[in-house]
């Protein structure tokens, strides 16, 4: 109790609302989006139930916006629409993809009835679910190369971005069914050398701005963009970010990519790097000018004897909020906020456990077994204490707050001890992880739309396997 009292009347403050939620004079949703951004809630987390239908890595997992559905895609080219809760499989079909489904989201307020997805065939997909479960995928853009994820502008039922390994950034609107060729991402490098292309990994939308969005990828930067600058009449520099980040030690380095991004309610920007650490920056962190120029210079200027480092004040204001304990080496890994106003930072591994940090000073509160290889994505529940993960697995897990006792403190000393290794010390020897987005092993000779891919943007019409008419799947799931 006297931990709740140095918290600031935690504990009172919390007995108020839980007096307001009995009374109902405040919404169940209000009171779980409360009791979410408890720590309590964050080391009780264990593992709820499996949703097990995919015939391969699962590689991607988003809630809709009320949280009762959860959309999965996987190298087996199907996506399943589930009641997690139920552990019920509501709605599966073939996506039209000719390779493994990388990303698949809801559009909001669709009625759940529209989806986008992404994959490593470098197509971006829009997906209808029309009446009694009838589905129709079309192609609405190609890119050269994977496309490992969007972002939809929040609150918009039309508007998203895509990114791919070609550094393409596309913008969508639905409502004219057309794709925008925004910019090609280059990278930062000195003028006399040649200029390359990053090939993205992760791009984002800020939440509080939807006209920010930031990309990364082979590159050390994360660089964000401003859509307005395409809009006003479409300048010549739109190419050009409004800013950089970037750790300052990592700026030059030349050997580290960033795999995930995310952006909190608070508008900080969380990037993933691979083999380094996850970083926290805030708005005033960015970079604000080439960062490779001002690398530059700053060289010069110490071979000129001045003094180029910035104060001790200085080095704590620009210096990232960093998160270590996981391992980012073998996989293309997504990187998230949880809770309610974004108090905690989570992410996979390479070693098949779930990493949950606190935000404000990266202490590592939670180490969770996943899978038994990695773990590529962890997607929070948009206003529960709920999680849920997948991996190399052919699974989803649900993680919700289920233990009877709180998990004990982490041994940051052995978790660093497994840097490198697999925590369930099983012979992954054979397994190939570079390659393991292969879908060989898959056998799709049941899928009656394996041989009705289209490359021309034509509607595909999925045989979907609904276990219950569609109308009324919603209908109960609003309830």
């Amino acid at each position: 109790m006297s931990r709740a009292r140095d918290a600031g009347g935690g504990f009172s403050h919390g007995v108020v609302r839980f007096w307001k939620r009995e009374v109902g004079d405040i919404s169940p949703r209000a009171f779980a989006r409360f009791a979410a951004a408890s720590e309590d809630l964050v080391l009780r987390l264990g593992i709820h139930r499996k949703l097990d239908k995919h015939r391969g890595c699962v590689n991607t997992v988003s809630f809709n916006a009320d949280g009762d559905i959860i959309v999965s895609g996987s190298d087996d080219r199907m996506i399943i629409l589930w009641n997690w809760d139920a552990g019920l499989v509501k709605l599966s079909f073939h996506s039209g993809h000719t390779d493994n489904v990388f990303q698949a989201k809801f559009m909001p307020y669709t009625d759940d009835r529209t989806l986008v997805t992404c994959a490593a065939d470098g197509e971006v997909r829009h997906v209808q679910i029309l009446e009694r479960g009838k589905v129709v995928t079309k192609m609405l853009a190609q890119h050269e190369g994977r496309v490992h994820k969007m972002a939809i502008e929040p609150g918009s039922p039309h508007i998203f971005y895509s990114c791919g390994e070609d550094g393409l950034v596309q913008h969508f609107d639905l409502r004219t069914q057309s794709a925008t060729k925004l910019f090609v991402c280059k990278s930062f490098i000195d003028e006399d050398d040649d200029i390359s292309i990053v090939q993205l990994n992760a791009i984002a939308i800020d939440p509080r701005n939807p006209n920010l969005f930031a990309v990364a990828g082979s590159d050390e930067y994360v660089q964000l963009y401003d859509i307005r600058k395409y809009k006003w009449g479409g300048s010549s520099d739109f190419g050009e970010p409004v800013d950089w980040f970037c750790p300052h030690h990592l700026i030059g380095d030349g050997q580290v990519g960033v795999t995930g991004l995310a952006f909190s309610e608070q508008s900080e920007l969380l990037a993933s790097y691979n083999d380094e650490l996850i970083y926290l920056f805030t708005r005033d962190q960015g970079l604000k000018s080439n960062p490779v120029h001002k690398s530059l210079k700053s060289a010069k200027d110490m071979n000129n004897g001045e003094d180029a480092l910035p104060s001790a004040a200085n080095q704590n204001t620009n210096t990232p909020q960093a998160y270590e304990g996981h391992r980012n080496r073998e996989t293309v890994k997504g990187v998230s906020f949880y809770g309610p106003s974004s108090e905690y930072v989570a992410s996979g591994s390479d070693c098949g456990r779930l990493f949950i940090w606190r935000k404000k000073d990266g202490e590592l509160l939670r180490v969770m077994e996943g899978d038994r290889y990695v773990v590529n994505c962890i997607e929070p529940h948009p206003y529960s204490p709920v999680i849920a993960s997948s991996g190399i697995e052919n699974d989803v897990k649900i993680w919700t707050p289920n233990a009877t006792e709180c998990a004990p403190p982490v041994n940051m000393e052995e978790v660093l001890m497994h840097d490198g290794i697999n925590c369930f010390e099983i012979d992954d020897s054979d397994f190939d992880y570079d390659n393991y987005d292969d879908d060989d092993d898959i056998d799709d000779d049941d899928d009656d739309n394996d041989d009705d891919d289209d490359d021309d943007g034509d509607d595909d019409e999925c045989d979907c396997n609904d276990d219950d008419d569609f109308d009324d799947i919603l209908s109960d799931m609003g309830d």
